[in-house]
């Protein structure tokens, strides 16, 4: 018993001291948490405070007082005037010859000139080809032309005729010519012009056609026929587009005359407009049918002409038609 007394004293004489700390200023654990927050903790409600403030407002730095750039290094030397010097020409004229060969390198540059302007093609248009329901009489007309060649000259075909319903051709022309461009978008043409009816009768042409300002194509010629008669045509016309298919197409022709043909029914002076309105719808580009509106007027002596004939001068016709080009 006392042998365990005696072992027992050494721990409670330690116990003592711990028993004896004061642990009153520990009664309160939420005061020691807010008095000491944990590092780590603050720092990320800090971090979080940062993000939420909106960010302050760009302004440009204030440039009043800045120096000027110097733009020294940058000026450009006199540039070269008047012709190249002697040097630029003691080379070959064709560098590319001394690495290919001559041989090799004429094939290569008659090649690029070829797919650059002196290619070869053509087309054939049928701009209008038409049924006429008119008032007094119901008619046909054809317009085609086409042509090949290359950017600068082409060879050009032309051909108009128009006739009753039921009935006979009542006008007919073929013209063949040379087109020569004489800009941008204009060609000069010459050649000759033939009659098929009312009565066999060439031309000589001159003309010019073309786009000309506000997308309008244009079409004028003069003709000088066998017999000495001087005559001119003149056409216009104007692809609006309503939709990628569907187009509105104003036109309108002039013809004139330098005096009278009687036997042609012609007077001097402006002889006869025709304006009218297409609109068609392409199938396919090269497929489109028209429905339209014109109207037909001779004028002048002509219309005398046609007057004493027992024929009406004027009339408004309904228009039925394709065009197409192949």
């Amino acid at each position: 018993m006392r042998l365990r007394l005696v072992l027992a004293m050494p721990l409670l004489l330690g116990a003592v001291p711990i028993a004896a700390q004061d642990h009153s200023g520990h009664g309160d654990h939420s005061a020691h948490q807010q008095e000491e927050p944990q590092p780590q903790a603050e720092a990320e409600a800090e971090d979080y405070k940062q993000h939420q403030q909106a960010p302050a407002p760009f302004k440009l730095p204030d440039m009043t007082d800045a120096p000027a750039m110097d733009h020294s290094m940058h000026q450009v030397g006199d540039l070269p005037s008047g012709p190249p010097p002697p040097e630029a020409f003691e080379g070959p004229q064709h560098a590319a010859d001394e690495i290919y060969g001559e041989a090799a390198m004429a094939e290569a540059r008659a090649t690029n000139h070829a797919t650059h302007g002196d290619m070869k093609a053509g087309t054939l248009i049928v701009e209008r080809l038409e049924a006429r329901l008119g008032e007094s009489e119901d008619g046909w007309l054809w317009d085609i032309q086409g042509w090949y060649g290359g950017d600068i000259d082409k060879f050009v075909v032309k051909s108009e005729g128009e006739g009753e319903i039921g009935g006979s051709v009542e006008d007919a022309e073929v013209q063949a010519l040379w087109g020569h461009a004489i800009g941008p978008f204009f060609d000069l043409q010459a050649g000759v012009r033939l009659d098929l009816e009312p009565e066999t009768r060439s031309h000589l042409v001159l003309g010019v056609q073309g786009l000309a300002p506000y997308m309008w194509h244009v079409d004028g010629a003069l003709f000088l026929s066998d017999h000495g008669d001087i005559t001119a045509r003149i056409e216009g016309e104007y692809d609006q587009k309503i939709t990628q298919r569907l187009i509105l197409q104003p036109r309108v022709e002039l013809e004139l005359a330098a005096q009278d043909i009687p036997e042609r029914g012609i007077g001097a002076g402006l002889t006869k407009i025709e304006p009218g309105l297409r609109l068609r719808y392409e199938i396919a580009r090269e497929f489109a049918p028209y429905v339209g509106v014109e109207y037909e007027a001779k004028l002048g002596e002509t219309a005398d002409m046609a007057k004493a004939a027992g024929e009406h001068p004027d009339g408004l016709k309904v228009l039925l038609g394709v065009r197409a080009w192949f």
